[in-house]
């Protein structure tokens, strides 16, 4: 179980120089934009524009701040993504075009490469003690707003946007909110023979 803190994220330019990024966490760990096998960031996005291209990925998109965007993405209806929708699912090698609804917003980005590892993202509120399995290769827990503590034989509390990480071998964790706590839980699987 490792601790993530906010504080110690890296911030780096987007692909496309449109904004900054700020990274959570990649694997291999130091892997750059065009050798990672996961990775999970946070993106502030000023302006409506074009998002940048990512041959042989796959990317799950989800606001966490901000009144949110309509993503054109090639070969789809142009879809509304907000605070209330579910995480987006899309390739991340096929054009896409963001347009703001109504001023800048921050978003969540997973990404995984197709040929690598494959991922799932799941939104969370949490009123009460609730049970998380690691069931995935890395487990990612991403506090947004609230706090929680994590109850078991190292105890620990994370606030906003702080994140815990976890391997497959972790134990089933127990998460007590400090108050109500909305949560994006992370699964990255990595495909057989790519170990």
């Amino acid at each position: 179980m490792h601790i993530l803190r906010a504080a110690e994220y890296r911030s780096m330019p987007w692909k496309n120089g449109g904004g900054v990024t700020t990274e959570i966490a990649v694997s291999p760990s130091g892997a750059g934009l065009d050798d990672f096998d996961w990775r999970v960031s946070m993106a502030r996005v000023e302006d409506s524009g074009p998002f940048s291209g990512f041959a042989g990925i796959d990317r799950t998109l989800a606001v966490l701040e901000g009144e949110g965007m309509v993503l054109d993405i090639a070969g789809r209806l142009p879809v509304e993504v907000t605070k209330a929708s579910a995480p987006l699912a899309f390739p991340a090698d096929v054009p896409t075009q963001a347009t703001l609804i109504a001023g800048p917003i921050t978003d969540l980005n997973v990404m995984t490469r197709r040929a690598r590892a494959i991922h799932t993202v799941e939104r969370l509120l949490i009123s009460a003690p609730t049970e998380i399995r690691a069931d995935a290769d890395a487990t990612l827990i991403l506090c947004v707003d609230g706090g929680f503590r994590v109850a078991g034989a190292a105890p620990a509390q994370l606030g906003p946007l702080d994140t815990l990480l976890l391997g497959l071998e972790a134990p089933e964790l127990r998460l007590d909110p400090v108050r109500p706590a909305m949560l994006f839980v992370i699964r990255i699987d990595r495909i057989a023979g790519n170990d």
